[in-house]
């Protein structure tokens, strides 16, 4: 990344520390950022550092962090199009990064479940500096963590499980669209059949959106 394009993620981080909403230029600011440079200017504008590694408190059956593109989550947000309105749920959540980012892109409160401490107090630190008072995280076990979800409406899993603790995630998000229509984004993570989601046109090679249909 170039020397003009470091000066500029420097300067939105500062915009958005001073406390100015980002929704008047913040998506803007990203679009003219090239493709290929976007994750490390994102990374930059947060000031994220070096990653810390995955713990012991990595359940069997989780995936170890790794943080989503920046342009499969703008596929996101446009696909499923996230607003204001909308609570953004990020199950597995490492560091913050993608919450933060949906927040700052859409408006949208955004919710992040992660499983590992040290990832959680990462998140935590960063929502701080930045004073995203409408961004939150929560550390356990987003299978167990059913109380969190209550007041979703988009969720976005990037492979955080696989297998029969994915089946069991599906299982409680199935509870919450008893009650209302929910979306359900996923990133390179085919989901086992579920007569209560329908796949939602158009179709990325690496992100599908998911939308409930009504249940008795």
């Amino acid at each position: 990344m170039n020397t003009h394009l470091l000066e500029n993620a420097k300067h939105a981080r500062e915009r958005i520390e001073r406390g100015e909403s980002a929704a008047s230029w913040f998506s803007e600011a990203l679009s003219n950022v090239p493709p290929l440079d976007r994750d490390a200017w994102i990374d930059e504008v947060f000031n994220l550092g070096t990653l810390p590694e995955d713990g012991p408190a990595l359940p069997s059956g989780c995936v170890p962090y790794l943080p989503c593109s920046v342009d499969a989550l703008l596929r996101t947000a446009k696909h499923a199009r996230i607003g204001p309105h909308d609570v953004f749920v990020d199950i597995g959540a490492g560091v913050g990064r993608a919450a933060a980012l949906m927040h700052l892109l859409t408006g949208a409160s955004a919710i992040g479940i992660e499983i590992q401490p040290g990832l959680v107090a990462r998140a935590h630190e960063l929502a701080t500096r930045l004073r995203l008072s409408r961004v939150s995280f929560v550390q356990g076990d987003a299978v167990e963590l059913a109380s969190e979800f209550v007041l979703g409406t988009v969720f976005f899993l990037y492979c955080p499980f696989s297998g029969q603790r994915l089946v069991r995630m599906l299982g409680r998000l199935e509870a919450i669209a008893r009650a209302r229509t929910i979306r359900v984004c996923c990133v390179d993570l085919p989901l086992p059949p579920c007569s209560w989601l329908e796949l939602e046109a158009p179709h990325f090679p690496d992100v599908a959106m998911y939308r409930s249909t009504r249940l008795q």
